[in-house]
């Protein structure tokens, strides 16, 4: 009787073993189950947040403005940041393009400040140096007295450099307001924002560089027209000039005139009245420097180059 009272107990503790095994194996099977549904779903955000950035990528051509606040929107959802900001960076400084959900005190900082380089020893300044992610945990640490920090309540921050051809021009800065470091799988989709915002201001670049191109082809073209069209007549050569001259400056009235005699006589208006005299023909200035030279010049440093290019296509016309 002992031995079978032994051999039933050892046998109850061999069920119960080999159910509490079960369990263990369950419970690692539905963690594991678990991590993998928690990868698939964070895998298909990053998917969607991607695809949403290359969408508004291809449907907004030439527009930089919805592709910078898109990423930025997307970056700080699925990091789980508070705020960020995009730069634009180049030798001359940096400028934020694109800011989201900034703390008051920070937004109105950023928006009086005007344009500079880093500040020695900050986080943007490595980044410019180092062009490589800078990842600071604690801000509060090594960076107290940065505008994040001091003006945003900034913690933990993450910046990504935008890289074309091993240069900078540009960077993502994302900010948590605790300390908790971000994971690398959120760096990496960073990263991946960053390269996408690199080919958009490059896809950018080329389709207005063709924009600009074609604007021009098609303003010579419309003034060859008119001067085959009006043979011996100057007026509407110049008219059409101007008006072709301000439409592609984006300027607001422009006038025409011509060097003969050692002066310069008004010959055409567009859009306002000449300031001098309300006759064109009347109105003659010495001789100096010429004047399309000094547009030409100016257009070159504040219109990135357009004008200066028109304005030497005009003079050809003209002669």
């Amino acid at each position: 009787m002992a031995r079978k009272g032994a051999k039933s107990r050892a046998k109850a503790r061999n069920r119960r073993s080999t159910r509490t095994k079960a369990r263990a194996r369950a419970d690692r099977l539905r963690a594991a189950n678990a991590d993998l549904k928690k990868q698939l779903a964070d895998a298909l955000e990053q998917q969607t947040a991607t695809s949403e950035v290359l969408s508004v990528i291809s449907g907004s051509p030439g527009k930089l403005q919805p592709v910078f606040d898109a990423m930025l929107e997307n970056a700080l959802r699925i990091c789980e940041a508070k705020f960020g900001m995009l730069f634009r960076i180049d030798p001359d400084g940096i400028d934020p393009v694109a800011m989201l959900n900034l703390p008051s005190a920070l937004d109105e900082y950023l928006r009086q400040r005007e344009r500079r380089k880093p500040q020695p020893g900050s986080d943007l300044d490595i980044l410019c140096k180092s062009k490589q992610v800078v990842h600071t945990v604690d801000m509060l640490e090594t960076s107290r007295t940065a505008p994040p920090a001091k003006l945003g309540g900034a913690r933990t921050q993450l910046a990504v450099p935008m890289l074309k051809n091993d240069g900078l021009v540009g960077a993502i800065v994302i900010y948590r307001q605790e300390v908790r470091p971000f994971s690398e799988k959120q760096i990496d989709l960073v990263r991946n924002f960053a390269a996408q915002a690199v080919i958009a201001i490059e896809n950018t670049r080329l389709l207005n560089e063709l924009r600009e191109s074609l604007q021009q082809q098609t303003a010579t073209s419309e003034v060859l027209s008119v001067i085959s069209s009006s043979p011996g007549e100057l007026q509407p050569v110049f008219q059409a000039i101007l008006k072709n001259a301000t439409r592609i400056c984006e300027a607001k009235f422009g006038s025409m005139y011509i060097y003969e005699g050692g002066a310069f006589r008004f010959v055409a208006q567009r859009r306002g009245t000449h300031p001098r005299s309300t006759s064109p023909a009347s109105v003659r200035y010495p001789t100096g420097t010429c004047r399309h030279h000094k547009a030409g010049e100016s257009g070159r440093r504040h219109q990135n180059g357009a004008f200066l290019r028109l304005t030497r296509s005009i003079c050809r016309l003209c002669r």
